[in-house]
């Protein structure tokens, strides 16, 4: 039996990723979804929708990544024991989020989950999904190879993504077969535009649908010429899907980011053609635009757009992606550009705005 343990279950990218490896393991893989007790039900449904399409074993079982034994008491031994494959996706996506908060969850739950694969005696891989943003606010280009390069972070989420990594990394350096996965920001699927938080992408089509036909977009001197890396879903799970057979390194980095990103001022016209829209460009300093976006979201109580998503607009990292690049390239994935399904994003904004 090849086990397989998952984390981040039933959130979005593990629930899209599931049926993926459920199709690509080998051996009719068993996999463990890690689950909190919250979700258990949600998880269950989906799981067993899984299974019953792709005729592997899907099990859900009671845990919590931030707790040392992961929740699962005397299950520790039995699931490790059978263990070959962990994909680890659990963590806390927010950008306003605390630092205890973020720590508890992105770096003790790594660590949590590495010293249960240290207890695989079957272990193969350690799949970690981290992000592009492990680069924090470092000037110009950050490749695959690149982790500590004396960068600054722009909040918890990003500095404790970039501990979890420094974790990740050092154990595969200590002898744990290793691949990091670095999504940018995900958007929803490509040919739906379905998503479960209305994040990324999604708080620029927001406040631009919030507006009259002429919307008012701040703009400082750093989003002039900064970019926006935004990748779909499906791109990202795909991808995974297929690298995790690759034949690899004992550690192999890939950035799953858009290797042409749109500048901002690009996006905002992509974006407001989109929705209908002409972009009023008004200049304005970091601080007047959180201002802005939170006198709006005060106006709009179901525009839920957190002041720090500003500084993603004057982003100064370019993500090299060599490496995802070429290893992908035998299976034809490739990131489709945005112009291609933004519709897609905005109608299903639109589609979710008609039903609230």
């Amino acid at each position: 039996m090849h086990g397989v343990l998952l984390t981040g279950f039933p959130g979005f990218l593990a629930s899209t990723l599931l049926p993926r490896l459920a199709d690509v393991l080998p051996d009719g893989p068993q996999i463990s979804c890690l689950v909190e007790a919250r979700f258990e039900d949600l998880a269950a449904r989906r799981a067993s929708a899984v299974a019953q399409q792709s005729g592997c074993s899907i099990r859900v079982v009671r845990g919590d990544i931030t707790l040392p034994d992961l929740g699962l008491g005397t299950k520790w031994t039995e699931i490790a024991g059978q263990c070959r494959q962990v994909f680890h996706l659990a963590a806390i996506y927010d950008l306003a989020v605390s630092r205890d908060v973020a720590t508890r969850v992105n770096v003790d739950g790594t660590r949590h989950l590495l010293d249960f694969a240290a207890d695989c005696p079957r272990l193969e891989r350690f799949h970690h999904v981290s992000t592009c943003y492990v680069s924090g606010r470092h000037p110009g280009r950050f490749t695959e190879n690149d982790l500590d390069v004396g960068q600054r972070f722009g909040n918890h989420y990003e500095s404790t993504k970039y501990e979890s990594e420094v974790l990740v990394q050092t154990a595969a350096t200590n002898g744990l077969p290793t691949t990091v996965y670095r999504p940018s920001i995900v958007s929803g699927d490509s040919k739906t535009g379905r998503t479960q938080k209305m994040d990324g992408p999604y708080f620029l089509i927001q406040w631009l649908l919030a507006q009259p036909r002429l919307a008012v977009m701040p703009v400082f001197r750093a989003s002039v010429s900064a970019t926006m890396n935004i990748v779909p879903s499906d791109y990202v799970t795909g991808a995974i899907a297929y690298l995790c057979g690759v034949r690899k390194e004992a550690l192999q980095v890939y950035s799953l980011a858009d290797p042409a990103p749109l500048t901002v001022p690009e996006l905002t016209d992509l974006l407001a053609a989109a929705t209908g829209r002409r972009a009023l460009r008004v200049p304005a300093t970091r601080g007047a635009a959180r201002g802005l976006v939170r006198a709006l979201s005060r106006l709009h109580p179901a525009l839920d757009i957190p002041g720090e998503a500003v500084e993603y607009l004057g982003h100064p990292t370019h993500y090299d992606c060599t490496n995802a690049v070429r290893d992908l390239k035998p299976s034809g994935i490739t990131c489709p550009p945005l112009s291609d399904y933004v519709h897609r994003l905005v109608s299903f904004v639109a589609e979710q705005k008609r039903r609230t």
